[in-house]
């Protein structure tokens, strides 16, 4: 005897619920991104293999560059007004020891100092400021800041981070590390863009040979 045959149905999927989540998703993904902001000074770092993260508190950046400009940072907003008032009274600046410590970075020589933290944020771009004087030893102010920021911070770890665009010239790095050991700063570190190892060379096998054995299996 024949099986009966059951007739066939198309199958349907209502897609209603599963947008409606999808639109939420993205909406919820719209709201809440925060869009990395425009940097001012943008450096081009070189490429390195080096796998040691930058730290993240207690930081003290020399940025330098494209064209061999300094430009100087720090996160510590207490460390900033010390500096500020060291700055005041050694140099005798005048400068609004407020709008020193909402400064994000400073890039002008210490006589325009005060004129500097006076600019709209549309004008503090790199290629807009001169940056702090680092010719030579002659006029290299970096010492100075280097020696307040010492004062500063006497007695507290300071993290000290050179930061250098791929095109810069070696003069410009070497009157910075010029003025890091004018100040005994004698440890710092050097920012670059991170990469894997190349396959194959001395530095891969290196490391694959300080892999636990399970890793390297």
């Amino acid at each position: 005897m024949s099986r009966p045959k059951l007739p066939r149905k198309s199958t349907s999927i209502d897609m209603t619920a599963m947008c409606d989540v999808a639109f939420l998703l993205l909406s919820f993904f719209i709201l809440t991104t925060k869009f990395k902001p425009s940097e001012s000074v943008t450096i081009n770092t070189p490429s390195s293999v080096a796998s040691k993260v930058a730290p993240d508190k207690d930081i003290v950046l020399i940025s330098i560059d494209r064209n061999g400009k300094v430009f100087l940072s720090m996160d510590d907003d207490e460390r900033k007004q010390i500096i500020a008032n060291n700055l005041n009274s050694t140099q005798n600046l005048n400068i609004n020891v407020a709008s020193f410590v909402k400064a994000k970075f400073f890039g002008s020589s210490l006589s325009k100092l005060p004129e500097f933290l006076a600019l709209p944020e549309d004008k503090l771009k790199a290629d807009l400021l001169p940056g702090i004087p680092c010719k030579d030893s002659a006029s290299n102010e970096l010492f100075i800041w280097m020696k307040a920021i010492n004062e500063a911070y006497a007695g507290k770890k300071i993290n000290l981070l050179l930061k250098g665009d791929n095109i810069s010239k070696y003069p410009s790095f070497k009157n910075v590390i010029a003025a890091f050991k004018r100040n005994d700063f004698l440890k710092f570190q050097m920012v670059t863009n991170p990469e894997s190892v190349p396959i194959g060379t001395n530095l891969w096998r290196a490391n694959q040979s300080n892999l636990p054995k399970t890793e390297i299996d």
